[in-house]
């Protein structure tokens, strides 16, 4: 399968207004993994905060039973970036395990085929490959992975005692830096420390020190609770989101599709 064009690099913009407007409040997702039900449960919520600014860090496919559906829902918003399992449905997935690698061998498959027509499968191919890996704003930077490595590195709260890791990651951070890939969500702060969402009431005011918010993931969450995890960003103040979803029904589409692990469908309850 060949792309039209290939995933480019950083994103700049002189016209997203920072942190620090009142009454702008911004949604900040990721980590969607093909999970329709989740998305949809997530998208109710924010239109429900009258918030039309939507960002999605990365992996909109990948595990999940609807990758097409997805990358339709969040083809409009404001900024999609892409993630490892974004680009791994391009190209050949690098160090995805077996469950993994088959799910998204058959994620490529669902985008090659389908009663749509050609002029649409290939837009879909266009969207992914056109994503930036990272977007940077005043004092805002977005990313999947992290700012050394966007697409890639993960960055755990354990990751707080591996203090040269850490101090080379915020030392590439102007101020702010929003990111997905571990499904943990919470804030690392420059002192070392990471707050989980319970930590902090679900509530955070980004301050004049440099910061790392891990939005947790939309569409398979792995922090021991279940459901669905996102951001919003109400001038200064990060507030992190739960939203509720039919989960069972996302796993009963897994375990119908031979090619993606039953686990999958599993862990979805678990929050794991």
């Amino acid at each position: 399968m060949e792309t039209l064009h290939q995933p480019v690099g950083v994103l700049t913009s002189t016209h997203w207004p920072g942190v620090g407007e009142s009454g702008v409040k911004k949604a900040f997702i990721s980590d969607i993994h093909g999970n329709l039900e989740a998305l949809e449960a997530v998208l109710a919520d924010i239109r429900s905060q009258n918030i039309t600014d939507i960002y999605c860090l990365g992996d909109v496919v990948g595990y999940g039973p609807n990758p097409r559906e997805c990358i339709d829902l969040i083809s409009n918003f404001k900024l999609v970036l892409l993630g490892n399992h974004d680009q791994g449905a391009m190209f050949d997935p690098d160090g995805f395990n077996a469950a993994a690698e088959r799910a998204i061998f058959w994620t490529r498959s669902q985008l090659e085929s389908g009663n749509e027509s050609r002029a649409d499968r290939e837009k879909r191919w266009e969207f992914l490959a056109e994503r930036p890996r990272s977007f940077k704003e005043d004092k805002l930077l977005f990313v999947h992975g992290s700012a050394r490595n966007p697409l890639n590195e993960y960055v755990f709260p354990e990751d707080i005692y591996n203090q040269r890791k850490m101090e080379r990651i915020f030392a590439l951070v102007d101020k702010y830096c929003f990111q997905g890939h571990t499904h943990v969500p919470g804030v690392f702060t420059e002192s070392m420390q990471f707050l989980s969402p319970e930590d902090m009431d679900h509530s955070y005011t980004l301050e004049d020190r440099k910061t790392l918010c891990n939005v947790g993931s939309v569409g398979q969450p792995r922090d021991g609770n279940r459901k669905a995890c996102y951001v919003v960003l109400d001038d200064n103040v990060i507030n992190f989101r739960r939203v509720d979803y039919d989960w069972t029904q996302t796993r009963d589409k897994i375990y119908a599709i031979p090619d993606l692990d039953n686990f999958l469908g599993d862990r979805l309850g678990e929050g794991r």
